[in-house]
């Protein structure tokens, strides 16, 4: 059914029912799951995960391969990567990677390659989500799991509530600014707007500082490309025009090459508020030291959302039942907690083993298994209703 708003609603007996019709005999799929689906297009709420759900088939035909497509060599991607393949060594797949270093036409080839060797669980990110959303879909009809950060098709869809870690790091900063600058301070926004599923942590931002009428957003702008060598000079042509900033915010990759082109130009100050999101270890590493300008860092724990990529995926290709969408908890980082979170990064395995702590970091909705991946997420989900 749908809401006053028009967006679908399931509830948690309507998904097993759902889960119990798609399968026509046994191990025989459904019309709906044939290669064609469009999965699920339409915004839809997905019921938290049911972990006893019943399980379906295994898949036939595929290989017990893992493959990660993996963007660029950031290590927000890197933990991802040392998630999957703990996971894979622990459920004995083979863990296969490639880096196509921000080429979407070539992260577009190399999902064609791996379909076409029939692997049966596939990782996928991409510089430009679009261009590779065709060739997911494909890997998808072939049976196979298929898991994303952010945006479509998946059958496990990874995205962090955007507006709420957006809004975690803003808060720190416009703390910051009122106790240390009196409400008043040259704002940096480096963005991701291009990507439109992230574009709520900037939207979020925006709010924030428009409360305060001593902020001025001296720069809002995409680097190009999303990267600390697109964080360095993208701040090296601001500093020509605004030589005196106090604040920087966007991921901590490109936040990272604004604090490099700072300390180039000899403008970095222990009093600058730098931060960033994702939780990168040199971003970390900066906050530990706490004498320099990077003072806040809004972690998504790369490393344990990709081990549980991986051991999901190892499920789908058992037959069980797995999560449609998993929500990435934002954690802000002090010098209380990075200590903790330190250990997390080091051992996902345990993070996902203990319930109570992989809650922290993880919310799972929905369900899907191979019987019913015609019900894989198309659309560009958020637990957010914002």
């Amino acid at each position: 059914m749908a809401d006053q708003n028009g967006i679908e609603v399931f509830s948690a007996a309507t998904l097993r029912f759902l889960l119990s019709t798609a399968v026509i005999g046994c191990g025989t799929i459904s019309a709906l799951g044939q290669e064609g689906s469009q999965g699920i297009t339409r915004r839809t709420i997905f019921p938290v995960f049911d972990e006893h759900a019943p399980a379906c088939s295994r898949p036939s035909g595929l290989t017990k391969v893992l493959a990660y497509v993996q963007e660029n060599e950031r290590e927000f991607l890197q933990g991802v990567g040392n998630g999957l393949t703990l996971a894979a060594k622990n459920r004995g797949l083979e863990y296969r990677r490639v880096v196509v270093e921000n080429d979407a036409a070539k992260a577009a080839q190399q999902i064609d390659i791996f379909r076409a060797a029939k692997v049966g669980a596939l990782i996928g990110t991409s510089s430009n989500p679009a261009v590779i959303s065709g060739n997911l879909q494909n890997v998808i009809w072939s049976g196979a799991f298929v898991g994303t950060v952010v945006p479509p098709p998946a059958t496990l869809l990874l995205n962090a509530p955007q507006y709420a870690t957006g809004k975690v790091l803003t808060d720190a900063a416009i703390a910051y600014i009122n106790t240390r600058f009196g409400g008043k301070a040259n704002v940096v926004l480096l963005t991701q707007d291009s990507m439109q599923y992230l574009s709520p942590r900037f939207v979020a931002m925006r709010d924030g500082f428009d409360k305060l009428p001593g902020v001025t957003i001296v720069a809002d702008i995409t680097p190009d490309p999303v990267s600390k060598e697109g964080g360095f000079a993208t701040m090296n042509t601001i500093l020509l025009a605004n030589p005196d900033v106090d604040v920087v915010l966007g991921s901590d990759s490109v936040v990272l090459g604004a604090l490099q082109a700072l300390r180039a130009a000899h403008k970095d100050r222990p009093d600058q508020f730098l931060g960033g999101i994702d939780g990168e270890p040199e971003a970390v590493s900066e906050i530990k030291n706490g004498v320099g300008p990077y003072k806040a860092s809004v972690a998504l724990s790369s490393p344990v959302f990709g081990y549980a990529m991986g051991q999901f995926a190892a499920d789908w290709l058992e037959g069980k039942s797995i999560p449609q969408t998993m929500d990435i908890l934002p954690i802000a980082l002090t010098k209380q907690n990075i200590a903790q979170y330190e250990a997390d990064l080091a051992d996902p395995q345990s993070v996902f083993s203990d319930a109570v702590h992989r809650n922290a970091y993880l919310k799972m909705y929905g369900n899907i298994c191979y019987d019913t991946r015609d019900q894989y997420v198309n659309f560009p989900w958020s637990s957010e209703q914002k």
